[in-house]
């Protein structure tokens, strides 16, 4: 296949691709080609030249971590970011500060994290790089509490426009993280610590809830008297009132008072006739048994 002819079809494909390219990716367009289908060299060399054609226009062809790609160039990037209403994104330090420790020691623990920046890594730091993909779980570390190893992905690679990792600046070229971008911190550490603080509130509001619970399930009696009306707890610890006497009936009360009375009287009645039988004459109550 001629070489103009490759780098036109080259040219479209990545023009119409919706992300990057991969060299194999685009091995992979001439499988039906047979004979005609070129080399792996063949496609290098048009992927370069297709590269220095673009050396003094608008866009260029780029090599990031996922495959090829144009993109706009960063001289002309301030202009082409009006056709979006999309406010610039801002990152706070902590989170770039955490990307850039796993960028150079990765394969990483959170826990390491935190021994090198010498502060806590908050929950919605990591959330945050993980979501956006960043950022990937490769493992855990064969230790107590088996931590999770982190490691960046091809997505970092991507939208940093970096081919691999060894394109990074080196150490001793970074002098000054806030002379990197000094933009990039505006307005990220009031948003990163109202995050931190909602965080901690939730989560005392969580650990409040789980106690309250703890104890009403450690004492069943309190919460029985809590949802008892009337009783003492109800009361927000006063006593309760005095439940009114009952009212007796009046008809009830004389039917009983008469009822009393009538026992008393044959009570005494009882007592009568027993005091005179006592005083009768033994003699004549052996006549009237003889009679």
């Amino acid at each position: 296949m001629e070489l103009e002819k490759l780098k036109q079809i080259l040219e479209a494909s990545l023009m119409v691709a919706n992300g990057p390219l991969s060299f194999e990716r685009l091995n992979a367009l001439f499988a039906e080609d047979g004979e005609r289908a070129p080399s792996r060299e063949q496609l290098r060399t048009a992927l370069e030249e297709l590269e220095n054609d673009y050396h003094h226009a608008g866009i260029e062809l780029v090599q990031v971590g996922s495959g090829y790609r144009f993109q706009a160039r960063a001289e002309v990037a301030e202009w082409v970011n009006r056709l979006w209403d999309e406010k610039k994104p801002r990152y706070s330090r902590a989170l770039l500060e955490t990307l850039a420790i796993v960028a150079y020691r990765q394969p990483i623990t959170r826990g390491e994290i935190e021994n090198i920046r010498g502060v806590a890594v908050s929950t919605n730091i990591m959330r945050t790089l993980l979501e956006r993909e960043w950022l990937r779980v490769v493992g855990h570390r064969d230790v107590p509490g088996k931590p999770a190893v982190y490691a960046t992905t091809k997505q970092f690679l991507d939208y940093f426009g970096l081919a691999s990792l060894a394109q990074l600046p080196s150490l001793a070229d970074l002098k000054d993280i806030d002379d990197i971008n000094a933009d990039l911190f505006a307005d990220g550490e009031a948003a990163a610590r109202d995050e931190e603080a909602a965080e901690d509130a939730e989560a005392a509001e969580a650990a409040e809830d789980a106690e309250d619970a703890e104890d009403a399930e450690s004492d069943p009696a309190d919460a029985s008297d809590d949802a008892e009306p009337g009783g003492k707890n109800s009361f927000d610890g006063e006593d309760a009132p005095p439940s009114p006497e009952p009212v007796a009936d009046g008809n009830a009360t004389v039917a009983e008072g008469a009822g009393v009375d009538a026992a008393a009287n044959d009570t005494d009645a009882g007592i009568a006739d027993a005091d005179a039988g006592s005083d009768s004459d033994p003699d004549d109550d052996v006549a009237a048994n003889t009679a």
